[in-house]
This record gives C-alpha cells, sequence and structure tokens, in this order.
C-alpha cells in the first residue's frame, strides 16, 4: 500500500526531531503531529511545521495556553 503525499509530509523525521532543540531554552521538543507543530514546554511556545520544514524562530511561534 502507497502513501499519500499529505501523510508523508505531515510527518517529521526522528533523527531532526532528536537534534532540534528550543533555539530560546536550548530543552527539548515534543512533536503535535495533528497539530504540526514543535512544543517547547521549557518556553511555553509551539513552533509551526510548513511544508514539513519547522520554523524554529521565536516570533513565528504561537505561546502555549495553560
Amino acid at each position: 500500500m502507497t502513501e499519500s503525499v499529505t501523510e508523508t509530509a505531515t510527518r517529521i523525521d526522528p533523527k531532526l526531531l532528536e537534534i532540534l532543540v528550543c533555539p530560546l531554552t536550548k530543552a527539548t521538543l515534543e512533536y503535535d503531529a495533528a497539530k504540526q507543530e514543535l512544543i517547547s514546554r521549557a518556553a511555553r511556545l509551539a513552533y509551526p511545521i510548513r511544508d514539513g520544514i519547522p520554523i524554529m524562530l521565536p516570533e513565528e511561534a504561537r505561546p502555549l495556553e495553560d
């Protein structure tokens, strides 16, 4: 069975996730596949993933709610 382009684009390489850290706190990130975001609990920010590319700019991140 073949994967659709959408399914492939919505995944992030586990090896990439291992090396990416929050640019503000240098803490590890959690991957939210449903929202296509990388979550930094330490900075309380969610960095978007657009077209399979993590946007690791604090000004592009959305603040996490309580």
